[in-house]
């Protein structure tokens, strides 16, 4: 149960940074400075790379990608939170559906990453708390799913 509400918590404080992120990109509330350098925060999430698809798809829109990142944790939140109600806390299935959306949140992750780092050659500190935070959970679920498989 550990690793859930430990997920949780991550997930909570991680959604909330994403959310301010999408609500800054969006005008609502202003944007704090992250880093001095040309290409930080702001260079990184009002590039191209900070829309999800970079180009809208098959009458699909561009989404932000902070947006994105809201609801996701947002729903690994409530999952890890179901996952730690007496009923639920030795089944597998809380598990199981945190492992689709933490290991799928690694490899949008690892696309993000790989654009901001190699393609834009930036660095948003934002973004790399929310790197950390989605690595440290992708591991604590593999525990996790080792503690309620069968053996």
């Amino acid at each position: 149960m550990i690793y859930r509400r430990t997920i949780a918590i991550l997930s909570l404080v991680a959604g909330m940074v994403a959310l301010y992120l999408h609500l800054g990109k969006s005008g609502v509330v202003p944007m704090a400075p992250c880093s001095n350098h040309a290409n930080g925060c702001e260079y990184v999430q009002m590039s191209a790379y900070g829309w999800f698809p970079v180009q809208p798809f098959m009458g699909i829109p561009r989404t932000d990608v902070a947006l994105i990142g809201a609801v996701g944790y947002a729903l690994i939140f409530i999952t890890a939170i179901l996952g730690t109600f007496e009923k639920w806390v030795d089944e597998k299935w809380p598990t199981a559906v945190l492992m689709v959306l933490i290991y799928g949140a690694m490899l949008f992750t690892l696309r993000l990453k790989y654009y901001e780092f190699f393609v834009l050659r930036g660095f948003c500190p934002w973004c790399l708390e929310s790197a950390l935070t989605i690595t440290v959970c992708t591991v604590l679920v593999t525990l996790d799913w080792k503690r309620v498989r069968p053996t």
